[in-house]
C-alpha cells in the first residue's frame, strides 16, 4: 500500500461505518482509502453488538456464524424495585456480535473488493480551499502526509472532531449519555436466550443497564447515564439492584470500557462540499436503545452510492451530495421522531411510575401484542405495525395520559 497514492475517496474511520462504506464503493470500482487511527481494526471495542437479525438480512451480512456471540428471542424488563416485564418473540429476533470480529469482518470484506486500509494513521486536518475538499492532512509512522482527494467520508466517530472542520452542525451535547462496558463471568439466575435491561433513575439516570448472556456462562454487563459515573452507577446496580444483585453477586469483571452514546438524533446536515458524514459523528443512533449499527450501515450504503453518482457526473458540490441528506431522513426521520418521543417519555418518569408502568404492560398483555415482531430498529414503523391490537390501544392510552402529566 501506498499512502502516497491519490485515492477517489478517503475514508476516516475503520468502524462499522467506514468499512462498509469503502466495500461499497470498492464494489463501485472507485479506488478507495481507508485511514484508522488505531494499530487493530476493532479495538478498543465500543459497543455490546447487539443487533436485530432482520436489519442484518436486509443488510446483506447474514448469517455471520462465528461472529455471533449469542441469538436471543426474549427481554425481561425491570424496574428499580424489580417488577419485570417479559417479553418473548416467536422466533431469535436479535444477535449478540462478537464487535472486534464484526468490525475485522467488515474490513476484510472492503479489502478483498478492492478497498486500501492504512492503520496507525490520525487525520489530523481536513483541506478546504474556498469551501470545497482538496485533501487530508495524515499523521502515520511519524511522518505527515498530505492526501489529495475530492471527497472524504467522515466515519470518525463520536468525537466529530473532523466534522466541526467543515462548519457543519456537530451533534447534541446534550444528547450524550456515558457508558460502561464490561464482559463479565460467574453469572447465576440468566435465561441463556435473554437479554436483561434495568430501568430507573436508582441505578441508570438517561438510559438503562443491561446484561447480555453468552452460552458459555460470561456476560456483557454495562450501563450508560447522563450524570456522575457510570462506573459508579454499575456497582450500585450490581450490588445494590434487588434482581440483578443475585444475577451478579459472584460475577467477576474481566474487562471494562468507556464510551459515550448520542442520543440526540441525527445531525441537522450530514454533508457539504466534497464531504459525507456516516455514523456515531452523524448521530446516526437509535435515541432509544442507543444503538447506532444499523443506521450507520443503512447509511453507508447511501453515502457511497450517492458519491459514486458525484464522481461519475464529476460534480462533488453539496447541492449534488445533498441527495444523501434526502435519503436519510427518508429512511430515518418519523423513526427517529419516535424514538426521541419514547426516551422523552422514559426519561420524564419517576422510578416508582416506571415499575407502574411495567406492571400495567404485563396486565394489559403487551407482551402478547409483540409476539410476533421481527422489527426492532425502525421502532416508529413497528408500533404502527401493532397499534390497532386491542392490548396496544389500551397500553399507549395509558402511555399517553402517563406522559401529558409528566411533560
Amino acid at each position: 500500500m501506498n499512502i502516497q497514492n491519490s485515492p477517489q475517496v478517503a475514508v476516516i474511520g475503520a468502524g462499522p461505518a467506514g468499512s462498509y462504506t469503502a466495500l461499497q464503493l470498492a464494489k463501485h470500482g472507485i479506488k478507495t482509502m481507508v485511514f484508522e487511527e488505531h494499530k487493530q481494526i476493532g479495538l478498543p471495542s465500543h459497543c455490546a453488538g447487539h443487533i436485530s437479525i432482520q436489519s442484518l438480512k436486509t443488510l446483506g451480512l447474514y448469517p455471520l456464524e462465528s461472529i455471533v456471540e449469542n441469538t436471543f428471542c426474549a427481554a425481561n424488563f425491570y424496574s428499580p424495585q424489580g417488577t419485570k416485564f417479559t417479553l418473548r418473540l416467536n422466533c431469535p429476533v436479535t444477535v449478540a456480535l462478537n464487535r472486534t470480529q464484526l468490525d475485522q469482518h467488515l474490513a476484510k470484506q472492503a479489502q478483498n473488493a478492492g478497498a486500501e486500509f492504512i492503520l496507525n494513521s490520525q487525520v489530523q486536518a481536513i483541506h478546504i480551499q474556498k469551501g470545497t475538499i482538496t485533501g487530508l492532512k495524515v499523521k502515520t509512522n511519524n511522518n505527515t502526509h498530505t492526501i489529495n482527494t475530492p471527497i472524504v467520508v467522515d466515519a470518525e466517530g463520536i468525537s466529530s472532531r473532523l466534522l466541526r472542520q467543515t462548519g457543519l452542525t456537530p451533534l447534541k451535547a446534550s444528547g450524550l449519555v456515558y457508558a460502561i462496558e464490561t464482559d463479565v463471568d460467574n453469572i447465576e439466575n440468566i435465561e441463556e436466550h435473554a437479554v436483561e435491561v434495568y430501568f430507573g433513575k436508582s441505578y441508570a439516570p438517561g438510559f438503562y443497564g443491561w446484561i447480555i448472556p453468552k452460552p458459555d456462562g460470561t456476560a456483557k454487563v454495562g450501563l450508560a447515564t447522563n450524570q456522575g459515573h457510570p462506573r459508579n452507577y454499575l456497582k450500585r446496580l450490581m450490588t445494590k439492584h434487588p434482581i440483578a444483585s443475585k444475577q451478579l453477586s459472584k460475577a467477576k469483571i474481566l474487562n471494562t470500557n468507556y464510551h459515550a452514546i448520542s442520543l440526540g438524533g441525527p445531525i441537522p446536515q450530514a454533508c457539504s462540499n466534497g464531504f459525507l458524514a456516516v455514523g456515531d459523528c452523524a448521530s446516526q443512533v437509535k435515541p432509544t436503545t442507543g444503538g447506532g449499527i444499523i443506521f450507520s450501515l443503512t447509511a453507508a450504503k447511501e453515502a457511497a452510492d450517492v458519491t459514486n453518482q458525484a464522481l461519475i457526473r464529476g460534480n462533488v458540490s453539496v447541492e449534488t451530495l445533498m441527495t444523501y441528506q434526502k435519503r436519510c431522513n427518508k429512511l430515518f426521520s418519523f423513526d427517529v421522531k419516535t424514538m426521541l418521543q419514547l426516551r422523552h417519555f422514559i426519561d420524564s418518569l419517576s422510578d416508582e411510575k416506571l415499575d407502574e408502568m411495567l406492571r400495567v404492560c404485563q396486565k394489559l398483555g403487551v407482551d402478547k401484542a409483540l409476539r410476533n415482531v421481527t422489527e426492532i430498529d425502525f421502532q416508529g414503523k413497528m408500533l404502527l405495525s401493532v397499534a390497532t391490537k386491542p392490548a396496544m390501544i389500551a397500553a399507549l392510552a395509558y402511555f399517553g395520559l402517563l406522559y401529558l402529566h409528566h411533560s
